[in-house]
């Protein structure tokens, strides 16, 4: 059944080959004991594609091939993903591997490897197993489709140590033509704004200029991918992809008007949703914790502020007690480096049990201890924060810190 987001762009049941013109699949092929590990998308003509990479300046081979490719084309047509092995700190190895892994994908779909973009996740510092990647490759391209079933199982292998899969379509009109925009996305540990260890593919038939395709995801990643956090690690291999195939057939978006507004509201949903699944599954979550800033002076300054309560180990501890503990949100805020009045700001707990007033013009207040414990007893919890400095404000999303998240940590590479 449809779920309608607003009269005009509704959420549809549908995988990364919905739109026009894709295909997918994933594979065992040998990299993981067992589960799949190897996927591959395809679009049937070439693609406008935009890109945004990790933050971390120790960058693993794959995304610097990926760079490269998006610096000096803007048309891709495949991206190939393995799971298990994140072929990080691999030297030169690891890039001649990355593109063999392009050259190999390029063959057997007889397109050229400089339109295949190639990602990997998974441990750091260890080589992969060329020769299973490669026959890997080889068994997995004959069997790309459009049906539900390689669409899931394409999802299924980006992943790592998620305990679900992220996927999600939207559709809507463009001048009476149906569009469609799919993403999946994998992400559970090492998350942080400004990209972190979270692989992300969209496609979508869509027909849009690319300096548009660029603003409309850009601006998107700014507001979603990059207002999450999990443990405040940025990782070494980190993307988003959105691939633009015009199959749709659509008159083409080429102006900043009402049609370029729904395409990136569209966009929005779908960037926004995949974003919030990462954190729900952040390693160990037992919180999904979403922080909402208004009346700061600027959205930076919002956006900073967001950022240091959720990266807060001791924020994130106290939801995982149910400890309303709002001195440490104050805390977290006078350190963030933001300069603001500590005597205005308002501070409240919000769940679907009910709010609870904590902290108003720089004043603590008396709160039912019992009834606070009832509503951080919840698993979805709002941090609201009033500012009273000007008229900014943005929103941030983040988790409790568990046993669960060391013993994970702890035990990932046994």
């Amino acid at each position: 059944m449809n779920t309608m987001i607003s009269e005009e762009i509704k959420t549809t049941k549908g995988t990364i080959v919905s739109p026009k013109g894709f295909l997918a699949q994933g594979i065992h092929s040998g990299v993981k004991k067992a589960k799949l590990d190897l996927s591959l998308i395809y679009s049937k003509k070439t693609a406008l594609c935009s890109a945004v990479y990790t933050t971390n300046i120790v960058k693993a081979p794959p995304l610097l091939w990926c760079e490269s490719l998006t610096k000096n084309n803007n048309k891709i047509q495949a991206i190939v993903v393995n799971s298990g092995n994140a072929n990080s700190c691999t030297g030169d190895r690891g890039y001649k591997d990355a593109v063999l892994m392009a050259q190999t994908a390029a063959e057997c779909l007889n397109i050229e490897k400089e339109s295949v973009m190639v990602t990997s996740t998974g441990v750091i510092g260890v080589y992969l197993p060329m020769e299973n990647i490669v026959s890997g490759i080889k068994k997995l391209v004959p069997t790309l489709a459009d049906t539900e079933e390689a669409g899931i199982n394409c999802a299924t292998g980006i992943l790592t140590t998620d305990t679900f899969l992220k996927s999600i379509t939207v559709e809507f009109e463009i001048n009476g033509t149906p569009v469609k925009i799919s993403g999946i996305a994998k992400g559970s540990g090492m998350i942080h704004p400004n990209m972190a260890t979270m692989l992300n593919f969209i496609t979508t038939d869509a027909n849009i200029e690319k300096e548009l395709l660029d603003k409309a995801f850009k601006s998107n990643i700014s507001d979603t991918f990059n207002m999450i956090t999990v443990d405040g690690e940025t990782s070494t291999n980190d993307m988003a992809v959105i691939l633009a195939n015009g199959c749709a057939n659509n008159p083409i978006i080429n102006k900043e008007d009402e049609n370029y507004e729904k395409f990136k509201k569209a966009l929005h949903i779908v960037t926004e949703e995949l974003a919030k699944d990462i954190v729900k599954d952040g390693e160990g979550a037992s919180k999904f914790l979403e922080c909402k800033i208004n009346g700061a002076k600027t959205k930076d300054d919002a956006k900073i502020l967001i950022k240091a309560i959720l990266n807060s180990n001791l924020v994130k501890t106290a939801f995982f007690g149910q400890d309303a503990n709002w001195g440490r949100v104050i805390s977290a805020m006078g350190a963030s480096g933001v300069k603001f009045n500590p005597d205005k700001v308002d501070i409240k707990f919000k769940s679907k049990t009910g709010e609870i007033e904590l902290y108003k013009k720089g004043k603590p207040l008396n709160f039912d201890e019992e009834f606070a414990i009832d509503v951080l007893k919840e698993r979805e919890i709002q941090i609201l924060v009033e500012m009273k400095e000007g008229v900014a404000e943005a929103t941030g999303w983040g988790c409790d810190l568990s046993y669960d998240y060391v013993k994970i940590n702890a035990e990932y590479r046994s």
